[in-house]
């Protein structure tokens, strides 16, 4: 008299589906801030190395001349320093400061991919990089070059 309805029970609900979207939700809400902050320091890292080497070629323009350079252009004229010319393109570079230099300055160019006007500074007395792509509190920073 009755026969038994039987449903497949193949595939998943919809309350299965919608749990699993906002679990990949969550997931790249919390992942994708630390990628792009990944991705800015990786950019900022070239500009601290840059910025390292300029400042270690103004101690030994000091050294020999007992002056400090006015520019990064004079440090390169002089054969104290040598940017990579990828470098040149994507960062232009400031030093701040004389007798004695109080900073160097790193901002990025549009021909960087993450975009133009992004600034990294040195701090020459404190021994603390800041700016684009760092840790932003104290306790996190951790850059000298000395």
């Amino acid at each position: 008299m009755f026969k038994p309805v039987f449903r497949s029970e193949e595939g998943f609900t919809l309350i299965e589906v919608l749990i699993v979207v906002v679990i990949i939700a969550i997931l790249a809400a919390i992942s994708v801030p630390i990628y792009i902050q990944y991705v800015q320091g990786a950019r900022a890292s070239d500009a601290q190395s840059t910025i390292g080497a300029i400042y270690n070629a103004c101690k030994m323009y000091y050294q020999d001349r007992s002056e400090d350079p006015t520019d990064v252009a004079q440090l390169e004229e002089e054969g104290y320093l040598d940017i990579d010319e990828a470098t040149k393109k994507q960062w232009t570079f400031t030093i701040i400061g004389s007798n004695p230099i109080t900073q160097i300055e790193a901002v990025s160019t549009s021909e960087m991919k993450g975009g133009a006007g992004h600034v990294v500074t040195y701090n020459v007395d404190t021994g603390i990089f800041e700016g684009y792509g760092l840790p932003t509190s104290a306790e996190d920073v951790g850059g000298s070059v000395r």
